[in-house]
């Protein structure tokens, strides 16, 4: 008997070695992929792949941010991030705000940062829970730091989800205004902005009267950007 719980003790040690250096060389690798990514092109995301084998046709093109028109760079600061050039990576004030929100209300609203979601997007996917908000919030504040902030938003546009398969402003641009990113109009700029929160629910062909009062609520927040400089981490004297 007593033989027996050893080896059952031992078997289970043996397992547990394993266990720990399997996550310990996923730790290590997910590291240095991010690092690569620093300067390479984003192959795909989990969210791509999962487009393509559920049959819907992937339409993506990347494309340097000196290609993307500065009025995306103002739509998605203003929609998402007014903070974007100001936080590590989260910004603890916005989670302390949600919260504060939720014990009010009851109701929970995101508080996650341009960088989150460009980590969930390249490294995550969608849902997951704690686990994957937790792993989230640590790859957001490695790329916020190794990647710096031009390199996260240039990623952010070229693998955000406009719906129908279209992945990245400049396909985006391309299907539903038939110009590239760089040429939008501010208006244009807002509308795509307008559907990022759910791509596959809010439209653009035609645009509902939602995603229209969201554009237009958005073309003012851009105006602030602009004019408070809150985009001033992404060098806009650069982008004339």
């Amino acid at each position: 008997m007593a033989g027996r719980r050893r080896n059952s003790l031992n078997r289970l040690k043996t397992w547990l070695r394993r266990l720990l250096k399997f996550s310990a060389g996923v730790f290590v690798g997910i590291h240095i992929y991010a690092l690569c990514l620093s300067v390479l092109p984003i192959p795909g995301t989990v969210n791509i792949v999962l487009t393509r084998l559920g049959g819907e046709q992937i339409e993506r093109r990347w494309v340097a941010i000196e290609q993307i028109s500065p009025h995306l760079i103002h739509a998605v600061i203003g929609a998402e991030d007014s903070g974007f050039c100001f936080h590590q990576g989260v910004s603890l004030s916005d989670i302390r705000s949600a919260y504060a929100d939720y014990q009010s209300t009851g109701r929970l609203r995101g508080a996650s940062t341009l960088t989150q979601q460009t980590a969930k997007n390249v490294f995550f996917w969608n849902g997951g829970g704690l686990v994957r908000k937790a792993g989230e919030a640590w790859m957001a504040v490695f790329i916020d730091q190794f990647w710096g902030k031009r390199r996260v938003l240039e990623v952010y546009l070229n693998v955000a989800e406009f719906g129908d398969g279209i992945y990245g402003v400049e396909a985006a641009a391309q299907r539903r205004f038939g110009r590239s990113a760089e040429d939008v109009t501010p208006y244009q700029a807002a509308l795509l902005a307008a559907v990022l929160p759910s791509p596959n629910r809010y439209r653009l062909d035609p645009p509902t009267s939602f995603v229209r009062r969201q554009a237009a609520t958005y073309r003012a927040r851009m105006r602030t950007v602009a004019g408070e400089n809150l985009d001033q981490c992404v060098e806009p004297s650069e982008r004339s």
